[in-house]
């Protein structure tokens, strides 16, 4: 094996994180948040440490097929969500993510918008409203107030 092999496949000590693997550990973080679960009680649904969840999120440490299927299951999400979004420069263009069979990309967000604090409590807050037909009337108002195209 070349060196530059070694050091993509970790192997070295000056070890980068893959884009990939950043990626898919930061759509980890994101649904965790989401579903308001800390690193902890994620690693224990997974027997894990939090350190390991943290090495997933980060990218520091590859997710394997098996644990990928896992992390699905716990957080309740098909295994593409966590390649969606991905940037183009990572092969996640739209003719790609078609050919492979998963679904188009939504339009209409920005990359950050669903890493804010403020959409992460919004989301938070409406799943927390317990009676669907509340729900329902709080998604209506909010479509109400938003701007037509």
């Amino acid at each position: 094996m070349s060196s530059t092999e070694t050091t993509e496949r970790g192997g070295d000590k000056e070890h980068k994180p893959s884009p990939i693997d950043m990626h898919v550990g930061s759509r980890v973080r994101l649904r965790r948040t989401l579903l308001g679960m800390s690193q902890e009680r994620l690693g224990d649904a997974l027997g894990l440490t939090f350190q390991q969840v943290q090495k997933y999120e980060r990218g520091v440490n590859r997710i394997g097929a098996s644990r990928l299927f896992d992390l699905s299951r716990v957080l309740d999400v098909p295994i593409s969500f966590f390649f969606d979004d991905m940037p183009d420069s990572m092969g996640g263009g739209t003719a790609m993510r078609r050919s492979l069979g998963f679904a188009e990309g939504q339009d209409g967000f920005e990359d950050d918008t669903l890493h804010r604090r403020e959409t992460l409590e919004l989301v938070r807050a409406y799943y927390r409203i317990t009676d669907p037909a509340v729900r329902k009337r709080v998604f209506d108002l909010i479509k109400s107030l938003t701007p037509t195209d």
